[in-house]
């Protein structure tokens, strides 16, 4: 988007309000502005156009996911993802991980005093464009600003709600011994796609984020039959950190076949340069599904059928022990304990 492009579409007068000031006590001309012409008109809906303290929804008789989380992420944009998509795929996923369909989000922005009107109106843009995309309402929601130097221009806070529509139980405490361990596809994108943007790196190939919303492949298997055991995205942690969480949770081992598991070649350079190991770097489309062995080559078929998880493949299966402990049976035929790290690799990605 240009800086004419947004002059043209930004509801709030630019050349009046270059920046987000400080709105004493949270009211004011700008910020009735900012909720009535950028918010409300952006986001719509009948819940956030009833202007009221509180969303009143209309939700099936059925079990309710309900999941909040907080994106502080720096840089604000980098490539393939911005903190709008995080914040609207990192809370959709996390409903999706219980078996849920995601129906509505709550909406909390804290501002920084001087944010320019045009970065927060890409980030609205970003937010309204990933909740169309992930098939989610914003229906309520808050903004409040901050002291200059005191906020890192934004920090957004979702709540999300969804529907349980199947019976099963996924959970850590499902799996089971001989359950086939299905990752969705390749890891450590997303963690690189910040880092080279954080430290200004540059590769010979740009390495875009893989943030994108889970539900519709995580739906696509329920909607089969197929008995998922558990399910669980790789955001900060990783793919180590989610299956070492999982198997002291269940009380089981998992071994894992690292041939197995998709890392494109520039993302594993880019780790061998930086000193990273991409099984701990943070994904924002990627995650694990614990099925019955009788039952992956299905699940691995219908994963495959959408774009989000189309390099689906089984990287492991659950054993009876070493309980609580993950095994990666390297390529060349050793095996190692994978066991969480002390610290992040990367802080402040997601």
């Amino acid at each position: 988007m240009s800086k004419g492009d947004f002059q043209l579409s930004c509801p709030i007068p630019i050349q009046q309000y270059p920046a987000v000031v400080m709105a004493h006590g949270g009211g004011g001309r700008l910020m009735h502005q900012l909720i009535e012409k950028m918010f409300v008109a952006t986001f719509g809906g009948d819940a956030l156009r009833a202007r009221h303290d509180s969303a009143q929804l209309e939700l099936p008789a059925a079990r309710l996911a309900l999941t909040t989380d907080s994106y502080v992420v720096r840089p604000l944009f980098f490539p393939g993802g911005d903190i709008g998509k995080l914040a609207v795929y990192g809370t959709v996923n996390d409903l999706a991980m219980s078996g849920a369909r995601p129906l509505y989000l709550t909406l909390g922005m804290i501002l920084e005093e001087g944010l320019p009107m045009e970065t927060l109106w890409q980030v609205v843009l970003s937010l309204h464009e990933a909740a169309q995309r992930a098939g989610v309402q914003i229906v309520t929601g808050d903004t409040k600003v901050v002291d200059r130097g005191k906020g890192d221009g934004v920090f957004l806070n979702t709540s999300g709600v969804g529907v349980i529509e199947h019976n099963l139980r996924i959970a850590p405490q499902s799996v089971r011994e001989g359950d086939a361990v299905i990752l969705s596809g390749d890891i450590g994108r997303h963690g690189i796609a910040v880092m080279a943007v954080r430290e200004g790196l540059q590769f010979e190939s740009e390495i875009e984020s893989d943030c994108a919303p889970l539900a519709e492949p995580v739906l696509a298997l329920l909607d089969a039959g197929i008995e998922v055991h558990c399910l669980r995205d790789l955001t900060r942690g990783g793919l180590a950190s989610a299956l070492v969480e999982i198997a002291e949770s269940a009380g089981v081992g998992i071994l894992l076949d690292e041939s197995r598991i998709p890392v494109r070649e520039d993302v594993r350079g880019a780790c061998e340069i930086l000193g990273f190991d991409p099984l701990y770097v943070a994904n924002e489309g990627r995650f694990v599904a614990f099925v019955p062995r009788a039952q992956a080559e299905q699940a691995v078929h219908l994963l495959r059928q959408h774009e989000v998880s189309a390099g689906a493949q089984v990287v492991g299966e659950v054993t009876a022990s070493p309980s609580g402990t993950v095994v990666l049976r390297s390529v060349i035929g050793t095996s190692r304990v994978v066991d969480m790290l002390s610290g992040e690799q990367l802080p402040r990605i997601c």
